[in-house]
């Protein structure tokens, strides 16, 4: 039994953020509807990644919706509403992330909500929060991504700010609003009391900047200075950072640079101390780097792994999907698709009393079980 069998969240959101929090919620056992509009559904039904698509919907759709059921429902047409409200008072989960402002007009706000079924936990994600300049702007990845200075920290000094090559954002509020609802759901097995858990993009963000952030709000306002060689962390010294091999790159971490000359066979190095590590962190860096482009990948990782050093091979998709440590991990799985194609795909990263979350349910068809819960309601109404 999953832990959160018998929880029915009703999922009104689109596109990654909102649907990868009820992903979650899913492959704990939830039973996730989601609420789609008739003929169109959830926009990420057409985000499409390198043209894939598996039947009428995108590949990404099935990714961030597996598992979950559909049920279409126009929330401006009163017979519609009215029968989503019947289905709000059996739900015990409600999430949304439509700009603010949209939900109240439909009569779908928490306040009213919380009307119909007074122990709902009710999600809301917004792109910069309810209130301010940024309320209604857009809320997409790569728009918050540069506006928190994310992309700034990224690439070498001098370079221009480089955005992540993927929806970082997105994944990360998605994760802050699962642990909102399952500490609701926690407080409301103890006291019977739902609650509104908010989570929006800039503040998720900025949280990812937590110890960067914090750093410079405690050094005189001071501005992060990426290294010009090789940057990897913006207030971390050398060696931290990847470096070109003979024949493809290695990754060094945090460790001593006297022993690092000594391992490298860097003597230069050696004349370096220790607090001259950030301060002369191009210059260090280079000359490591100048040294291990001498020899292979593995030629390095034995010198090092052997002295215990924190090092690593930096992998291509290929190479870490072939490892035996990847392997070992069994962290895929295989959707079972209507017109009968697999679709291979990452499985809940989470382990329960050891045991593993697998499913081979892909995304639903658009509207696929709007008749079976409807039918279910008009019973229960009986």
């Amino acid at each position: 039994m999953k832990p959160l069998n018998g929880i029915v969240v009703l999922d009104f959101s689109q596109y990654l953020a909102g649907p990868s929090c009820s992903l979650r919620l899913a492959d704990l056992g939830a039973r996730v509807i989601k609420i789609e509009r008739p003929g169109s559904g959830d926009n990420c039904r057409r985000t499409i990644l390198k043209n894939m698509m598996v039947g009428d919907d995108s590949l990404l759709f099935h990714t961030i919706n597996r598992n979950k059921e559909s049920f279409c429902a126009n929330m401006k047409d009163p017979e519609d509403l009215a029968f989503l409200k019947k289905l709000i008072k059996k739900a015990d989960v409600m999430i949304e992330n439509f700009r603010p402002g949209v939900m109240k007009r439909n009569g779908l706000d928490y306040e009213s909500v919380k009307e119909i079924n007074p122990g709902i936990v009710y999600g809301t994600i917004t792109g910069y929060g309810t209130e301010g300049p940024w309320a209604k702007k857009p809320g997409q990845d790569l728009l918050v991504q540069s506006m928190s200075g994310l992309t700034w920290l990224n690439g070498n000094a001098g370079n221009p700010p480089m955005p992540f090559a993927l929806s970082v954002v997105d994944s990360y509020t998605g994760v802050h609003l699962a642990e909102g609802i399952l500490a609701a759901l926690f407080r409301r097995n103890r006291t019977g009391q739902g609650g509104r858990i908010e989570v929006s993009l800039m503040e998720s963000a900025l949280d990812m900047q937590f110890e960067v952030i914090t750093s410079y709000l405690n050094d005189g306002g001071r501005l992060p200075v990426r290294a010009s060689y090789n940057n990897a962390h913006a207030y971390l010294a050398a060696p931290y950072g990847i470096y070109q091999t003979k024949d493809g790159y290695i990754a060094l971490s945090q460790g001593s640079l006297k022993d690092l000359a000594s391992y490298l066979e860097i003597p230069e190095l050696a004349g370096y101390k220790e607090e001259e590590a950030f301060s002369r962190r191009d210059e260090i860096k280079e000359l490591i780097g100048n040294r291990l482009v001498q020899e292979t990948t593995q030629h390095w990782l034995s010198v090092l792994e052997k002295e215990d050093y924190w090092c690593s091979d930096v992998y291509t998709w290929e190479k870490m999907l072939d490892s035996g440590g990847f392997q070992a991990l069994n962290f895929l799985q295989t959707l079972k698709a209507g017109d009968g194609r697999e679709i291979v795909t990452s499985r809940c990263p989470i382990r329960i009393d050891g045991e593993a979350y697998y499913s081979d349910r892909p995304g639903p068809g658009l509207g696929a079980d709007t008749e079976k819960i409807t039918q279910e309601i008009e019973e229960v109404v009986k």
